[in-house]
């Protein structure tokens, strides 16, 4: 049986429908992505942990989105174009949506009502993007790019862990691995 997370409404990258339920059964990363961030190095150690895990059921999920610093202004085509020429990815990428805001994609609506809080160091990612004279969003919003989504196999969510979490962060793989473990 999908849960409501899995059969919310998609379009992929290249213009076609899907949904959650397309991994049923996988341990998905759901990632909101974005090309001109200073966390955009991120998409290869993505790309290096779905290599090194898409085999025991792992799928990463790139969720573009413009709502920070519009530091993800490109089409489809051209999103699609930057992560295919300058890191390889691979894993499953979606069309562009909005993760934050009154406009919040229902996908990160139900993602931040599961886990309203993110594991890591929001806080101090907090304090730099106020440095920079910006005000970040409050829990339970997403705060920036690249923050991180775990769904189970159940297709409920597992964790979420805050932007600056490396994807190769031992906490990150450990939750992952847990999740692959539950087969």
């Amino acid at each position: 049986m999908t849960t409501a997370l899995q059969q919310i409404p998609l379009t992929t990258i290249d213009g076609k429908d899907a949904s959650l339920a397309d991994h049923d059964g996988k341990v998905v990363l759901a990632v909101n992505v974005a090309s001109k961030c200073g966390l955009t190095p991120q998409y290869e150690g993505l790309e290096k942990l779905y290599a090194a895990y898409k085999d025991q059921g792992l799928v990463v999920a790139g969720f573009p989105a413009n709502d920070f610093g519009a530091q993800e202004p490109g089409t489809d085509e051209e999103i699609a174009s930057f992560c295919t020429t300058n890191f390889g990815v691979d894993f499953p990428m979606y069309s562009k949506i909005t993760v934050a805001g009154p406009d919040k994609h229902p996908l990160y609506k139900l993602l931040t009502e599961a886990a309203p809080a993110a594991e890591g160091d929001p806080e101090a990612f907090r304090e730099r993007l106020r440095g920079y004279g910006m005000t970040p969003n409050p829990e339970p919003e997403v705060l920036w790019n690249f923050e991180k989504f775990l769904i189970g196999r159940n297709g409920t969510v597992a964790g979420r862990f805050a932007p600056t979490t490396a994807p190769d962060d031992a906490a990150l793989v450990a939750a992952i691995e847990a999740e692959l473990a539950k087969g």
